[in-house]
């Protein structure tokens, strides 16, 4: 892979403007995960697609805190070239062998943020890992989360990565058995949205869990009506991300370098 291709993506004009904003977008998703608490130590990946085919991706930079990472440290990749960015240890293999397979076969995944966020990776553990329609947090995600119960170990290669993509299917959540979660989404403000609102509600079930008491499950049609008021509500995804975005750019505006 050449080195314009490892460290940076190129365009001029109103494209290059588009994907400096794509490579900020991104790093300031991944501010707000570590200020909200989502990252773990050094490890997961988020990544967004810049290719029409998903080929080619943002990754973050093995080793790099979230709460350090900076626009211009996004590690271009190629999902089918690689190069030794995975063997000298640059890019995280996992990311690697997640993110491009979803990428490649998910159109609406053009985001992919993945996490051990702690109540969407205790959903994980759980034998039934649904997540019961109870609250309007939860009824969000009513009939778009998918669930995978063949965790095997880490994904060190492709193949596996090709497996988690064909579960996800066309949902925007895949709660990996074992393991933790993905939400995927066509930008970066709807996916961090989905990730943000997909922990609050795991909160919610695993603290009602706790309770010992019987849940209040809501109907089929009551929570399928709720996401049709979800989706109703204009442009909350990017109002919220964009809120997120100025509060960075006021405290923290190295994030866009």
């Amino acid at each position: 892979m050449s080195e314009s291709n490892v460290h940076a993506f190129g365009g001029s004009g109103e494209e290059g403007a588009a994907l400096d904003n794509a490579r900020r977008d991104l790093a300031a998703a991944f501010r707000w995960a570590a200020r909200f608490g989502f990252n773990e130590g050094i490890a997961n990946h988020f990544s967004l697609a810049v290719s029409d085919d998903g080929r080619r991706f943002l990754v973050n930079p093995y080793g790099r805190h979230w709460a350090r990472i900076k626009a211009s440290e996004l590690i271009l990749v190629d999902a089918d070239d690689p190069g030794d960015l995975v063997t000298s240890h640059t890019v995280d293999a996992t990311a690697f062998h997640i993110h491009g397979p979803i990428h490649k076969a998910a159109p609406h995944a053009r985001c992919v943020l993945h996490t051990h966020m702690k109540y969407a990776t205790v959903l994980s553990c759980l034998t039934d890992s649904r997540l019961l329609p109870i609250d309007q947090n939860t009824m969000r995600f009513y009939g778009k989360v998918a669930i995978d119960d063949g965790f095997e170990g880490m994904a060190m290669e492709g193949a596996e990565g090709e497996r988690l993509a064909s579960v996800l299917g066309d949902k925007s959540v895949l709660v990996m058995g074992n393991h933790g979660v993905v939400v995927v989404g066509p930008t970066v403000a709807r996916a961090f949205d989905d990730l943000y609102y997909f922990e609050k509600a795991c909160e919610t079930l695993m603290t009602a869990y706790a309770t010992g008491k019987e849940l209040r499950v809501v109907s089929d049609a009551v929570a399928g009506q709720t996401v049709a008021d979800w989706e109703s509500i204009p442009d909350m995804q990017e109002r919220h991300f964009s809120e997120l975005r100025a509060i960075l750019d006021e405290l923290e505006p190295g994030y866009k370098d």
